[in-house]
């Protein structure tokens, strides 16, 4: 008897370790918006990973050319970045959840438009004033609020594993969409009366529901999201003086709304104006070598790794859809270690010591000649790949002022949404000059390059300066969790 209490004393102790160096207990005590935007999300990229897909061979089979794919994707591309841009210097004012249930509402018709039409044009524009997802990424106006509402909801201490958990999902998300697309595709190809290019709309209905899904996600979510809602009592000097986060995680007001009385130009000048100057000082580096990853990242999106798989092996469509929902898969096992191991590393380490050789598996990408080194390589990449999203995001907060930060996620989203669209036009005219290979070779340059380079700009930026005033507040905080999460 005394044994078996010693071990379910044993299993509980381990189960109380898991639950919290895995990060699930700052997800659970971080609430139910945090909940809904991690499903929003993940529902998000189920619709994603089947496009991923599926958007270079509709468009080959539509008959379209290599140059005209590549002007697809950079002018979807082109079109997110200015919905994300409107969207995010909007979002704090017009309301959050209100964008949120827009830019659902935008997916649906985009997907919709894609289930019934051919027409290149026609395509393009649905594509260019909607959501959709050319590439597989997720660079639609949704994730730069996302990330600024759930760095508004966690505190420096819960951050990290909630933004991995972010991530997590929506890797589980479109490995289970592009595994699903590619079983559906075979089992309708051995149906009657089934074309491929129907085959091909059909897919395009998952994206129609998931957008809906979205706009009812949107609805259910509290006022904690909206950054004109306080929720616990800050004194108002200190709000004006020092822009804190509350002791949840919350952000103060005052100094962020704009007056009423202001007009909408004068608006926007003052959300711009709200990024101090220490702040652009550090975020004008980070900014440039984002752009620099997210150029080698349009250069080689899944879409376009699943177009090159495709034409070097000839794979079938059920094989490759296993292939990238293995990858995806890898993918958001090792995202959960990216909380803990920047707890123990550091941001900046984490972020760099799992992005290099991911950089350098596409560096060497069009190099095997068999499809078992590729498919090693295609793991190596895709496995370690999104461990450096969650400790970047918890590096830009954690250096820009609450005030700062759906401006400041904003323009980053932006800029990296600039900076991929330029990739799919070269990757375009090099496939179609038969040097297709030549985009992974200079891909993995960029990313090494960037993986350099913030590892020699950032290893030594102090990080939480504008929270420091607050670690007994939260330490109390972090009593009061302990103590719901045992209830």
């Amino acid at each position: 008897m005394n044994r078996l209490q010693v071990d379910s004393h044993r299993l509980r102790e381990t189960a109380h370790w898991l639950y919290h160096e895995s990060g699930l207990r700052s997800v659970n005590i971080t609430g139910r918006d945090a909940w809904l935007i991690i499903l929003a999300r993940t529902c998000r990229m189920f619709a994603f990973g089947g496009t991923s897909l599926i958007m270079a061979l509709f468009f080959t089979t539509l008959g379209f050319s290599d140059p005209q794919l590549g002007l697809f994707m950079s002018m979807t591309l082109a079109g997110d970045t200015v919905l994300s841009f409107l969207l995010t210097f909007m979002a704090d004012s017009l309301g959050r959840r209100r964008v949120f249930f827009g830019s659902g509402l935008l997916m649906s018709i985009s997907g919709l438009v894609f289930l019934y039409f051919e027409n290149f044009w026609i395509l393009l524009l649905a594509a260019v004033i909607g959501v959709i997802s050319a590439s597989g990424g997720d660079f639609g106006p949704f994730r730069a609020i996302e990330e600024s509402v759930l760095s508004h909801l966690t505190n420096p201490q819960t951050r990290s594993d909630v933004l991995s958990w972010y991530v997590v999902t929506s890797n589980l998300g479109s490995a289970v969409g592009i595994e699903v697309a590619g079983r559906v595709i075979e089992e309708l190809k051995r149906r009657d009366g089934w074309s491929e290019i129907r085959i091909y709309h059909a897919v395009f209905g998952a994206y129609i529901v998931m957008g809906v899904a979205n706009m009812v996600f949107s609805c259910l979510m509290t006022d904690n999201c909206e950054i004109t809602e306080p929720v616990v009592s800050i004194d108002e000097g200190a709000q004006v003086t020092q822009g804190l986060l509350s002791n949840s995680g919350e952000e103060a007001e005052d100094e962020i709304v704009p007056p009423t009385t202001e007009s909408p130009v004068e608006q926007k000048k003052s959300r711009f104006a709200e990024i101090s100057a220490k702040t652009r000082s550090v975020m004008y580096k980070l900014w440039f070598l984002l752009t620099v990853d997210c150029l080698a990242d349009g250069m080689v999106s899944y879409t376009l790794t699943n177009y090159y798989l495709d034409r070097k092996f000839h794979l079938p469509k059920s094989q490759l859809g296993d292939l990238m929902s293995t990858n995806y898969i890898l993918g958001s096992i090792s995202t959960v270690f990216a909380g803990p191991l920047s707890r123990h590393l550091g941001l900046v380490n984490t972020m760099v010591f799992t992005h290099l050789p991911s950089s350098m598996a596409v560096l060497l990408f069009p190099v095997p000649q068999g499809i078992v080194l590729t498919v090693i390589l295609l793991f190596i990449r895709g496995g370690l790949n999104n461990m450096d999203q969650a400790p970047r995001v918890a590096l830009i907060a954690a250096t820009v002022k609450p005030g700062e930060r759906t401006a400041v996620m904003g323009i980053t989203s932006t800029l990296r949404t600039l900076a991929a669209l330029l990739g799919p036009s070269i990757t375009g005219a090099l496939a179609d000059s038969d040097k297709f290979w030549v985009a992974f070779v200079a891909a993995g340059a960029l990313r090494v390059a960037y993986d350099l380079g913030l590892w020699a700009m950032f290893i030594n930026v102090k990080l939480h300066e504008h929270e420091e005033s607050d670690q007994d507040t939260s330490k109390a905080r972090r009593v009061a969790d302990e103590e719901e999460s045992t209830d």
